[in-house]
Protein backbone atom coordinates (compact mmCIF):
# COMPACT_ATOMS: atom_id res chain seq x y z
CA UNK A 1 0.00 0.00 0.00
CA UNK A 2 1.70 3.49 -0.98
CA UNK A 3 2.31 5.93 1.48
CA UNK A 4 -0.76 8.17 -0.05
CA UNK A 5 -3.30 5.44 0.27
CA UNK A 6 -2.05 4.93 3.39
CA UNK A 7 -2.69 8.90 4.47
CA UNK A 8 -5.73 9.15 2.59
CA UNK A 9 -6.73 6.14 4.70
CA UNK A 10 -5.90 7.41 7.93
CA UNK A 11 -7.70 10.78 6.79
CA UNK A 12 -10.56 9.20 6.31
CA UNK A 13 -10.45 7.43 9.42
CA UNK A 14 -9.95 10.66 11.51
CA UNK A 15 -12.39 12.50 9.52
CA UNK A 16 -15.52 9.54 10.66
CA UNK A 17 -13.76 10.06 14.12
CA UNK A 18 -14.34 13.63 14.09
CA UNK A 19 -18.38 13.24 12.71
CA UNK A 20 -18.84 10.74 15.32
CA UNK A 21 -17.64 13.14 18.11
CA UNK A 22 -19.58 16.55 16.59
CA UNK A 23 -22.80 14.06 16.25
CA UNK A 24 -22.33 13.01 20.10
CA UNK A 25 -21.46 16.65 21.36
CA UNK A 26 -24.73 17.99 19.34
CA UNK A 27 -27.07 15.32 20.79
CA UNK A 28 -25.53 16.04 24.80
CA UNK A 29 -26.48 19.62 23.88
CA UNK A 30 -30.10 18.81 22.90
CA UNK A 31 -30.22 16.16 25.95
CA UNK A 32 -29.28 19.23 28.31
CA UNK A 33 -32.49 21.13 27.73
CA UNK A 34 -34.77 18.80 29.49
CA UNK A 35 -32.28 17.69 32.14
CA UNK A 36 -32.12 21.87 33.13
CA UNK A 37 -35.74 22.00 33.10
CA UNK A 38 -36.11 18.95 35.51
CA UNK A 39 -33.43 20.48 37.74
CA UNK A 40 -35.18 23.94 37.47
CA UNK A 41 -38.54 22.21 38.30
CA UNK A 42 -37.35 19.98 41.27
CA UNK A 43 -35.35 23.42 42.66
CA UNK A 44 -38.34 26.04 42.27
CA UNK A 45 -35.89 27.88 40.03
CA UNK A 46 -36.76 29.58 36.88
CA UNK A 47 -39.75 27.60 36.37
CA UNK A 48 -41.85 28.35 33.41
CA UNK A 49 -45.37 27.94 34.54
CA UNK A 50 -46.58 27.17 37.78
CA UNK A 51 -48.29 24.19 39.01
CA UNK A 52 -51.93 23.88 37.45
CA UNK A 53 -50.50 27.10 35.25
CA UNK A 54 -53.33 30.07 36.48
CA UNK A 55 -53.96 30.29 40.08
CA UNK A 56 -56.95 31.50 41.21
CA UNK A 57 -57.28 34.26 43.29
CA UNK A 58 -58.79 32.87 46.94
CA UNK A 59 -62.65 33.46 47.24
CA UNK A 60 -62.01 35.24 50.50
CA UNK A 61 -59.44 37.63 49.77
CA UNK A 62 -58.68 39.98 52.29
CA UNK A 63 -56.20 42.49 51.59
CA UNK A 64 -54.10 43.59 54.84
CA UNK A 65 -54.01 47.03 54.59
CA UNK A 66 -51.34 47.71 57.78
CA UNK A 67 -48.55 46.22 55.56
CA UNK A 68 -46.53 47.46 52.12
CA UNK A 69 -44.87 45.95 50.20
CA UNK A 70 -42.71 47.49 46.99
CA UNK A 71 -42.43 45.19 44.04
CA UNK A 72 -39.45 46.28 42.05
CA UNK A 73 -39.71 45.39 38.37
CA UNK A 74 -36.56 44.05 35.99
CA UNK A 75 -36.66 43.06 32.09
CA UNK A 76 -33.84 41.69 30.91
CA UNK A 77 -33.38 40.42 27.23
CA UNK A 78 -31.71 37.66 25.28
CA UNK A 79 -32.24 38.02 22.04
CA UNK A 80 -33.18 40.59 18.88
CA UNK A 81 -35.26 43.09 21.33
CA UNK A 82 -36.29 45.50 23.60
CA UNK A 83 -37.73 43.86 27.13
CA UNK A 84 -38.28 46.19 30.16
CA UNK A 85 -41.34 46.82 32.38
CA UNK A 86 -43.49 49.82 31.83
CA UNK A 87 -43.18 50.69 35.68
CA UNK A 88 -39.52 50.25 37.75
CA UNK A 89 -41.87 49.83 40.56
CA UNK A 90 -44.80 49.13 42.56
CA UNK A 91 -46.62 49.24 46.18
CA UNK A 92 -49.26 46.36 46.96
CA UNK A 93 -50.91 45.42 50.10
CA UNK A 94 -50.75 41.81 50.71
CA UNK A 95 -53.69 40.40 49.48
CA UNK A 96 -54.03 43.02 47.10
CA UNK A 97 -54.94 42.14 43.35
CA UNK A 98 -52.23 44.12 40.83
CA UNK A 99 -51.65 44.87 37.00
CA UNK A 100 -48.47 45.77 36.04
CA UNK A 101 -47.49 45.77 32.52
CA UNK A 102 -43.99 45.02 30.29
CA UNK A 103 -42.87 45.92 26.57
CA UNK A 104 -41.69 44.30 24.28
CA UNK A 105 -40.31 45.25 20.66
CA UNK A 106 -39.13 42.85 18.44
CA UNK A 107 -36.42 44.67 16.74
CA UNK A 108 -35.46 41.87 13.60
CA UNK A 109 -37.20 42.16 10.19
CA UNK A 110 -38.59 38.57 11.19
CA UNK A 111 -40.62 36.87 13.52
CA UNK A 112 -39.36 35.39 16.76
CA UNK A 113 -40.74 32.85 19.09
CA UNK A 114 -40.02 33.80 22.58
CA UNK A 115 -40.49 32.75 26.10
CA UNK A 116 -39.92 34.64 29.25
CA UNK A 117 -38.79 33.21 32.61
CA UNK A 118 -39.58 34.76 36.24
CA UNK A 119 -37.71 35.06 39.08
CA UNK A 120 -38.16 36.67 42.25
CA UNK A 121 -35.97 37.82 45.12
CA UNK A 122 -35.66 37.35 48.07
CA UNK A 123 -36.59 33.58 47.10
CA UNK A 124 -38.34 33.06 50.32
CA UNK A 125 -40.86 35.35 48.50
CA UNK A 126 -41.50 33.09 45.88
CA UNK A 127 -44.05 30.78 47.12
CA UNK A 128 -45.82 33.61 48.42
CA UNK A 129 -46.16 36.11 44.72
CA UNK A 130 -49.47 34.61 43.03
CA UNK A 131 -49.38 35.01 39.29
CA UNK A 132 -53.09 34.97 38.53
CA UNK A 133 -52.35 35.54 34.53
CA UNK A 134 -48.52 36.55 33.06
CA UNK A 135 -47.41 36.66 29.39
CA UNK A 136 -44.75 33.81 30.73
CA UNK A 137 -47.15 31.15 30.30
CA UNK A 138 -47.44 30.94 27.04
CA UNK A 139 -44.87 31.32 24.23
CA UNK A 140 -44.83 34.97 22.23
CA UNK A 141 -44.47 35.49 18.35
CA UNK A 142 -43.75 38.93 17.48
CA UNK A 143 -43.76 39.42 14.21
CA UNK A 144 -41.03 41.60 12.63
CA UNK A 145 -40.75 45.48 14.43
CA UNK A 146 -44.35 44.24 16.56
CA UNK A 147 -44.58 46.10 19.66
CA UNK A 148 -46.57 44.91 22.83
CA UNK A 149 -47.59 45.12 25.85
CA UNK A 150 -47.69 42.22 28.02
CA UNK A 151 -49.78 42.29 31.66
CA UNK A 152 -48.97 40.15 34.30
CA UNK A 153 -51.63 40.18 37.03
CA UNK A 154 -50.93 38.87 40.88
CA UNK A 155 -51.74 39.19 44.25
CA UNK A 156 -49.12 38.72 47.16
CA UNK A 157 -49.98 36.36 49.83
CA UNK A 158 -50.64 37.86 53.04
CA UNK A 159 -48.71 34.99 54.69
CA UNK A 160 -45.55 36.57 53.19
CA UNK A 161 -43.06 36.54 56.41
CA UNK A 162 -43.41 40.33 57.91
CA UNK A 163 -39.90 40.80 57.84
CA UNK A 164 -40.35 40.95 53.69
CA UNK A 165 -40.88 44.37 52.44
CA UNK A 166 -39.37 44.84 48.80
CA UNK A 167 -39.43 41.61 46.56
CA UNK A 168 -38.07 41.92 42.85
CA UNK A 169 -39.60 40.58 40.46
CA UNK A 170 -37.26 39.87 37.41
CA UNK A 171 -37.63 38.13 34.04
CA UNK A 172 -36.01 37.10 30.52
CA UNK A 173 -37.27 37.20 27.49
CA UNK A 174 -35.22 35.04 25.19
CA UNK A 175 -35.57 33.81 21.43
CA UNK A 176 -36.88 29.42 20.89
CA UNK A 177 -36.32 27.58 18.41
CA UNK A 178 -34.37 29.73 16.35
CA UNK A 179 -35.28 31.69 13.61
CA UNK A 180 -38.60 30.34 11.18
CA UNK A 181 -41.24 31.82 8.90
CA UNK A 182 -44.52 32.78 10.44
CA UNK A 183 -48.16 32.08 9.00
CA UNK A 184 -49.30 35.37 7.36
CA UNK A 185 -52.03 37.15 10.42
CA UNK A 186 -54.33 40.09 9.44
CA UNK A 187 -53.36 43.52 10.18
CA UNK A 188 -53.24 44.39 13.71
CA UNK A 189 -53.34 40.36 14.26
CA UNK A 190 -51.96 38.93 17.24
CA UNK A 191 -50.23 35.64 18.42
CA UNK A 192 -49.50 34.57 22.14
Amino acid sequence: MSTQARLLRLNRRTLGKLVVVAVAMFGFGYALVPVYRQICEVLGINVLTQQGEFVAAPLNSQVDTSRTITVELDGNAQGPWRFRPTTRSIDVHPGELATVMYEVVNTQGRAVKAQAIPSYAPQSATPHFMKVDCFCFREQTLQANEARQMPVVFFIDPKLPREVKNITLSYTFFEIGGAFKAAATPAGGKNG
